[in-house]
C-alpha cells in the first residue's frame, strides 16, 4: 500500500513532522506507512516541523533537517509562537497558508514560467512631508501580491519591490521593502538586471514635497503651501531587453490615457484600470481590467477575483517571452 501511496502522490506533505519522524527519513528509516511512502515516492515533499523549543535546537535535529534539505526536501519553518507545553519559542508548525503556498510552489516549478526571473512592484509609495505625514495613496498591493504570488506559482524566481501595503508579505520569494518613489527607481533598478520581466504594479506618486521638514509642522491657524516637485519616472528610466507591463489607474478616457502611457513609456503590455468603478480596483479583493500591447490588441478582462486576473495577466507575459528577443531600449 505505501508503493501505491507513493507512487500515486503528486507532492508529499508531512504537517506537522516531529523530532522523531525527521530524524527517521534522515537516516532512511521505513518502519511505519509514513516513513516508508517517504522513501518510496518520486514526488517532492514538504516538511513542516512542529516541536518542543529545545528539541528543535538540539544538534541532532538541527542536522537532520539539513541533511534532509540537502537531499531536496522543502522545509517551511519552524514558526516562533505559543508551543505545547505553555511557552513561547522556536518550534511551532507554520500556519497552513504557508504549508499550502509551498505546495504551490513545489506543484509549480514545471510551469510556464519555470527558469524566469520575474520582477513585480506592490503598494503605494509615500512621500514625506514631515517626520510624521506624507503623501501617499489608495493602494493595498493586493495586486501586486496577486500577481508575485502566481508568477511564484508557475514556476518563475519572484522579486518583490514593495511599497507599504495592507497585505502580509507574500511567502516564497524575495521582497524588498521601500518607502518612496526615488527608494523604488533604486531597488528597480538593481532587481531587474537580468530579469526577464518587470511587472509594475505599485501605484508610484507623481509628485512629492519639494523638501520635506526635519521637524513636525505645527498647527498655527495659517495656510500652509507644500511645493511638489515631480518624481523619476521609474518605467521610463530603465533600459534592457526584459518585458515591460505597466498600469495605467484612470479616472476617465480610460484607453486613451492608457494607450498614451504605453507607447511614451516602451511598455510591452499596459493594464488599463478604472479607478472610479466601486466594485473593483483599490481596497477589493477584484479587479476589472482592460489589457493593451504595442500591437494595438485590447483584451477586456471581466470582473473577476484578483488571483484570476493576475493569471490572465501572466498568460500574456508568458505570450511575450515565447517571442524572438528583441534588443535593449
Amino acid at each position: 500500500e505505501h508503493i501505491a501511496l507513493a507512487q500515486s502522490a503528486d507532492v508529499v506533505v508531512i504537517a506537522p513532522a516531529s523530532a522523531n519522524t525527521i530524524a527517521k527519513i534522515a537516516c532512511g528509516i521505513a518502519d511505519n506507512m509514513l516513513c516508508s511512502t517517504v522513501l518510496a515516492t518520486r514526488a517532492p515533499i514538504i516538511v513542516a516541523p512542529a516541536m518542543n523549543v529545545n528539541m528543535w535546537e538540539n544538534p541532532a535535529t538541527r542536522e537532520n533537517t539539513e541533511k534532509l534539505r540537502r537531499r531536496g526536501f522543502d522545509i517551511v519553518g519552524p514558526a516562533h509562537g505559543w508551543l505545547a507545553e505553555g511557552r513561547k519559542g522556536w518550534g511551532r508548525m507554520v500556519e497552513p497558508p504557508e504549508v499550502i503556498d509551498a505546495i504551490k510552489i513545489a506543484l509549480g516549478r514545471g510551469g510556464d514560467l519555470a527558469g524566469k526571473r520575474i520582477v513585480v512592484t506592490s503598494g503605494g509609495t509615500q512621500e514625506p512631508i514631515d517626520p510624521v505625514r506624507h503623501i501617499t495613496n489608495r493602494s493595498s498591493g493586493r495586486m501586486g501580491c496577486a500577481l508575485a504570488e502566481a508568477a511564484r506559482d508557475r514556476g518563475a524566481e519572484v522579486t518583490l519591490v514593495a511599497a507599504p501595503m495592507a497585505v502580509p508579505d507574500p511567502n516564497g520569494m524575495k521582497t524588498v521593502h521601500v518607502c518612496t518613489a526615488e527608494e523604488m527607481f533604486l531597488a528597480v533598478k538593481e532587481a531587474v538586471s537580468g530579469c526577464d520581466a518587470l511587472v509594475m504594479a505599485a501605484a508610484v506618486a507623481d509628485y512629492r514635497p519639494e523638501k520635506a521638514a526635519t521637524e513636525k509642522i505645527k498647527k498655527s491657524g495659517a495656510k500652509l503651501t507644500l511645493t511638489l516637485a515631480p518624481t523619476r519616472d521609474i518605467l521610463a528610466s530603465l533600459s534592457g531587453s526584459f518585458v515591460k507591463v505597466g498600469f495605467a489607474a484612470e479616472s476617465q478616457d480610460l484607453i486613451a490615457n492608457a494607450r498614451k502611457k504605453l507607447e511614451s513609456k516602451g511598455l510591452d503590455l499596459i493594464v488599463a484600470n478604472d479607478i472610479s468603478r466601486c466594485d473593483a480596483g483599490f481596497a477589493s479583493d477584484m479587479n476589472q481590467v482592460t489589457l493593451l500591447d504595442r500591437g494595438g490588441k485590447a483584451e477586456e478582462v471581466p470582473l473577476l477575483p484578483k488571483s484570476q486576473v493576475a493569471d490572465r495577466i501572466l498568460d500574456r507575459v508568458v505570450a511575450l517571452l515565447a517571442r524572438p528577443a528583441r534588443g535593449p531600449e
